[in-house]
């Protein structure tokens, strides 16, 4: 009896260490240890919650093979929370505090966790919208021109997108901006510049997330190729450190300019990668800034399901 109860302290202690300094996977592990549940049971549980999950994926989560990152996964580790009767947000800080951790000489990106948080406000704006993920179109080519001013803020950003309809009746495209942390969304503007006119726009005090309907005045038939330009005003939140662009799934060329106000020049700038928001970043790589037009650019001729962004560091 006393060998069960060194045991269940042991336990117990593994469990408290792992939650409190992770990483997930290994707190995820001690946690469904300490209950004594299989997988099947945790996938059971899981399911009345009403989430689905495979016990692969349960599996892999807690060797560290795989991190949940779609919507439903991030549900899931909410719901193992319950289950496992684990503090509330314990496992979704784990994943939170991945990324956005400070590395010497350089701030923390945004963290995972609004990332999370920003992905399930997006589909209830969206549904608000009556607007579907896929919505017709197929991107040819998008370019976007980001303004930094001289509070070292984000002004604002330019897209000027180049689509194709793959279906009939497509008449309109939803454009999404997060803001930096801080941000006031109710205070952005969103401007039709060419080829559209703005619709209804929701926005997300607490995420900084707006989506605004780009409205067309025709409807494209399947095939059908479509230019257009807006502008999102921003400038409501404090220092920007870099801009960041999601790609749900494979497209055309995407390029990016970066352009700082002369009064306000980082000293360093490099672009870089993530294959998701729970991933870590790759493909890092400096880039030059222009003397001559305060700015920096990077090309993706075709661009991947992930992330792609340029990041700047000030003196």
């Amino acid at each position: 009896m006393q060998h069960a109860t060194q045991h269940a302290d042991v336990v117990a202690a593994e469990l408290d260490t792992a939650l409190r300094g992770g990483p997930f996977h290994v707190a995820l592990r001690a946690a469904i240890a300490a209950r004594g549940l299989p997988l099947q049971r945790v996938q059971h549980h899981l399911s009345r919650h009403g989430v689905k999950v495979g016990v692969t994926s349960l599996s892999y989560w807690q060797q560290g093979a795989r991190r949940p990152q779609r919507p439903e996964s991030l549900r899931a580790v909410r719901a193992l929370e319950e289950i496992l009767k684990l503090p509330e947000e314990s496992l979704i800080r784990l994943l939170a505090d991945t990324d956005g951790v400070a590395t010497a000489g350089r701030p923390a990106g945004r963290s995972y966790r609004s990332f999370v948080e920003a992905s399930g406000v997006l589909e209830r704006l969206l549904a608000e919208l009556e607007a579907p993920l896929d919505g017709g179109l197929h991107t040819l080519g998008h370019h976007e021109r980001v303004r930094v001013g001289t509070r070292r803020e984000l002004l604002g950003r330019e897209s000027h997108h180049i689509v194709r309809a793959h279906r009939d009746g497509v008449d309109r495209f939803v454009a999404v901006h997060h803001g930096d942390p801080g941000c006031t969304p109710e205070r952005m503007t969103v401007r039709a510049l060419e080829n559209c006119r703005t619709g209804r726009v929701r926005w997300h005090h607490d995420t900084g997330v707006l989506v605004a309907e780009l409205l067309f005045d025709l409807r494209l038939r399947a095939g059908d190729t479509f230019l257009f330009r807006y502008d999102i005003e921003d400038g409501t939140a404090g220092v920007c450190h870099e801009y960041v662009r999601g790609f749900g799934l494979a497209g055309g060329q995407y390029a990016l300019q970066v352009r700082f106000d002369e009064d306000a020049l980082p000293v360093r700038c490099h672009r870089f990668t993530q294959h998701s928001a729970a991933a870590p970043r790759s493909g890092r790589q400096e880039l030059a800034l222009s003397d001559r037009h305060h700015s920096v650019h990077l090309v993706e001729p075709r661009v991947r399901s992930g992330m792609v962004g340029i990041g700047w560091d000030w003196e």
